[in-house]
């Protein structure tokens, strides 16, 4: 590790059964000699709480310990993170052990850190537990049935209560409102779970160790901006495809929501870790080599993806990369994930990579002190909106199901038009957005993509105008505005309170079972996919039209003046080449702009004190050539097959900018 420059490692968390073999009976000794290790070569240590894998003689001690996937459905033993975490014998235990593993070892000099359990939220809770404090939320948040009757809507199907012990369990609920709130209750749990976690451990940790988790970011019970409140940092585990899935252009579907595709995707995990505290992050588990079980993607990185990928999180705001794992492990249903060694524990060629960013990251550690990454433009999340489309989809599925990957298939498909557009993105959560000073968001993101918001309340919707106000470009999508706090459709035309500052309003909409023809000087051709709005112009100006299906001739986009700014309303879901027309037309200007690069090459910044660096990178199996702008007189860069170079500019207030490349890298012996 030492010959590889690893600076951190983590520990512990995987281990309850071997820190307390016993309850109440603690071996902690065990982990002295890997601190000690670890700190006598210049290591450190972020130590973790093991409370995701119950010991056996804890889940012997009550049936009830284990969270049900449905009423009265207990998970059954046998994998990791079947408890019920709100179950009094699991946080007695748990704190025990919490506690006897930081008070052994919290002044050990080695740790600098610590992780709260792991990767927590993998399921919603149906324990009656669960439901019971359900109810008394909800009694906290309405104070009586009659409230909750109508602001659900209860008269519909005969679904009124009289009292709280009469209201349903969520197994066969088919009440959007029922189901938001329910996601929401879920998300507070866990929150609540890490931030109990949290204040055990900084009971014992030193001012300078700080306390995080890792995220595994679709897990269906977290709200990852609630969630790293409680917390000092953000964590997050970004899995990705290798091989041609990394080249530009080119990506295999995927199968699961945990691991992306695409070079666009691996720069959208990055930024999406960011949004959770608009903040620098840690990569606290990323790709070493194959990241499957036993049958399926073993894709091994092609020479040279280790270091490109690495770079690009880098790029996006990590400071730190760590992989999972050190060694593949010889048994377990991890037997096949591969790690930094092989099973042979003998350095091979991944271990030669890896160590080779290493010091890459060691030499370039200076550079990155306080590096924030560009953004040419700010796109909006919703989890809430996300949850309600999980559950209540406005789009079909290729079978013509209701489509649970909506928000995602949405919300991709305009971040990926800005990446193709070739700027960079800050993803901002709805109520980071609201929470900001309209005049310095505007001065920050001169424009707003909002994919949708179909959940969210008036003032939401108000913050929204005053941003164009202030002389922003907002650009919405299909059914924001449609819906207010609770998913319920607004009495009102769509898009809400947004209809009269973007100039359009709508009462009509169809799904398209095939792609629509757009036609619009502004942007050209393209196609509507999924979602058509039947828009009426009312002071908009009209930029692209359907061309075929219901709505031929009517208006796909309008754009109008609002204020100092501009509200563009994009009523269908865009094809990929149409949304890129869209966002190089509303983001006129790149940080990238200036620079010239062949087809297969990204290029993005950020700034680090009074510099700023670049990150050129060549996402193809051929070589490539950039050129920077010509004020800086630099030197066209010519980069090897899935090469990345690392520049820093400094400004000369004589000539210019100057770009100095990276410290010389020393090939590994």
């Amino acid at each position: 590790m030492a010959e590889a420059s690893f600076s951190v490692i983590r520990v512990g968390e995987s281990v309850w059964a071997t820190w307390e073999p016993e309850p109440g009976v603690y071996h902690l000794d065990w982990l002295q000699p890997v601190l000690d290790g670890a700190h006598a070569r210049g290591i450190s240590v972020v130590l973790g709480t093991p409370t995701y894998a119950v010991p056996p003689w804890l889940r012997a001690m009550d049936p009830e310990l284990a969270g049900e996937e449905a009423t009265g459905v207990r998970h059954p033993w046998g994998r990791r993170q079947e408890v019920d975490i709100t179950h009094p014998l699991f946080r007695q235990h748990a704190e025990g052990v919490i506690r006897a593993i930081a008070a052994k070892y919290a002044s050990h000099p080695a740790i600098i850190g610590y992780q709260v359990d792991n990767e927590p939220g993998p399921f919603l809770l149906h324990n009656q537990r669960v439901f019971d404090g359900f109810l008394g939320w909800l009694e906290g948040r309405y104070e009586d049935v009659e409230t909750l009757n109508r602001e659900w809507g209860l008269t519909f199907w005969s679904q009124r209560i009289r009292s709280w012990d009469e209201l349903w369990r969520p197994d066969g609920n088919h009440s959007p409102q029922y189901q938001l709130e329910w996601r929401r209750y879920q998300a507070e749990l866990v929150t609540e779970f890490i931030a109990w976690q949290a204040r055990i451990v900084r009971e014992y940790a030193g001012p300078r160790q700080f306390v995080t988790t890792c995220i595994s970011y679709e897990r269906p019970a977290i709200d990852d901006r609630q969630l790293v409140q409680q917390l000092d940092v953000t964590a997050g585990n970004p899995y990705y495809m290798m091989q041609d899935a990394l080249r530009i252009g080119v990506e295999v579907p995927r199968t699961a929501k945990w691991w992306s595709s695409g070079v666009w995707a691996l720069f959208e995990q990055g930024d999406r870790m960011f949004s959770s505290a608009q903040a620098p992050f840690l990569v606290t588990e990323t790709n070493a080599q194959s990241i499957g079980q036993s049958h399926w993607q073993h894709h091994t990185p092609y020479p040279g993806q280790i270091a490109l990928a690495g770079l690009a999180l880098v790029a996006r705001g990590a400071r730190m990369i760590e992989y999972w794992q050190w060694q593949t492990p010889h048994y377990g249903i991890e037997t096949y994930w591969g790690g930094v060694l092989p099973h042979s524990g003998q350095p091979g060629r991944i271990y030669r990579e890896i160590a080779e960013l290493g010091r890459r990251l060691r030499d370039l550690g200076p550079v990155l002190e306080g590096f924030t990454p560009d953004a040419d433009v700010a796109l909006l999340y919703s989890i809430d909106t996300k949850h309600s489309f999980e559950f209540y989809p406005p789009l079909a599925d290729a079978e013509g199901g209701p489509d649970g990957m909506s928000y995602l298939r949405i919300f991709d498909r305009y971040y990926r038009a800005a990446f193709e557009a070739g700027t960079q993105s800050r993803i901002v959560h709805a109520a980071q957005f609201r929470e900001r000073d309209t005049e310095d968001f505007v001065a920050e993101f001169p424009t707003l993509v909002v994919p949708t918001l179909y959940v969210a309340d008036d003032g939401m919707l108000d913050a929204l105008v005053r941003y164009a106000e202030a002389g922003g470009h907002l650009v919405v999508g299909i059914r924001t505005g449609y819906g207010d706090q609770l998913a319920r459709a607004r009495p009102e035309r769509a898009p809400g309170r947004l209809a009269a500052a973007a100039g359009v309003w709508y009462d009509e909409y169809s799904s398209l079972d095939a792609p629509v023809g757009i036609d619009g000087a502004t942007f050209g051709g393209g196609h509507a996919e999924g979602w058509a709005d039947a828009l009426v112009a009312d002071g908009a100006d009209v930029v692209a039209v359907y061309s075929s299906g219901i709505y031929a001739g009517r208006p796909a986009v309008t754009s109008r003046e609002h204020g100092a700014g501009r509200v563009t309303y994009v009523g269908m879901l865009p094809d990929l080449a149409l949304a890129t027309s869209i966002l190089r037309w509303a983001v006129p200007i790149a940080s990238a702009s200036e620079w010239q690069f062949d087809a297969p090459v990204t290029v993005t910044s950020g700034s680090s004190g009074d510099e700023r660096v670049w990150f050129i990178s060549n996402w193809s199996s051929e070589p490539a050539t950039a050129h920077p702008p010509q004020r800086s007189g630099g030197k066209p860069i010519v980069l090897e097959p899935w090469d990345v170079t690392v520049l820093v500019e400094q400004r000369d207030p004589e000539s210019g900018a100057v770009y100095i490349p990276e410290p010389e890298r020393v090939e590994p012996s």
